[in-house]
């Protein structure tokens, strides 16, 4: 398990504003820990995946089910298939941030090599090194597998900015425009 203390006022990691109307600014420590999801985390996991998608797009709200969602999580994790979850969890037992990971394999990636299919964080929780925990618990997890690289997509620029930013400062590099084709 990884470990960060974050301060928090007013419920929201590192919150700097003034104290208002005299009140005192309350600041506690909370504690995030990383754990790998199983099964019986095919709700939640999907939840959050649902969130995130729904942020990308909010045409999604319309579209997608939490219940169908859920079906497709609880189907990629029971298989070992190559998929797993990693969770954020606070120091409460909430649920605050979700990684997904593939396993994927390449000649040009000298064989196995993973791949970081959704990342989302809850909004409380950003700017708070959560989501950098979760790529670290993937990256100790493919180092482990003795993947050779990490890979992930990110949104279109310029709205993807402060994503492919979060990535750059972790270490990615650019390496091209993804496309996809529906089958």
């Amino acid at each position: 398990m990884l470990y960060t203390q974050i301060e928090v006022c007013d419920k929201r990691p590192f919150c700097n504003a003034a104290p208002r109307y005299g009140r005192k600014k309350v600041m506690t420590i909370r504690q995030v820990s990383i754990r790998q999801a199983v099964i019986d985390d095919s709700h939640v996991v999907a939840s959050l995946v649902l969130e995130l998608l729904i942020e990308i797009e909010p045409a999604y709200a319309e579209t997608l089910t939490l219940k169908g969602l859920s079906g497709v999580a609880e189907s990629l994790l029971a298989d070992d298939q190559g998929y797993w979850a990693f969770l954020a969890v606070d120091d409460e037992g909430g649920i605050v941030g979700v990684l997904t990971l593939n396993e994927c394999a390449a000649i040009y990636a000298n064989g196995l090599f993973g791949e970081i299919a959704e990342l989302y964080v809850t909004p409380e929780w950003r700017s708070a090194k959560t989501g950098a925990l979760l790529v670290d618990a993937a990256v100790a997890f493919g180092r482990d597998r003795g993947w050779s690289l990490m890979v992930v997509g990110a949104p279109e620029l310029p709205d993807g900015r402060r994503a492919v930013n979060f990535y750059l400062g972790y270490g990615f590099k650019m390496s091209g425009p993804g496309l996809e084709m529906d089958l």
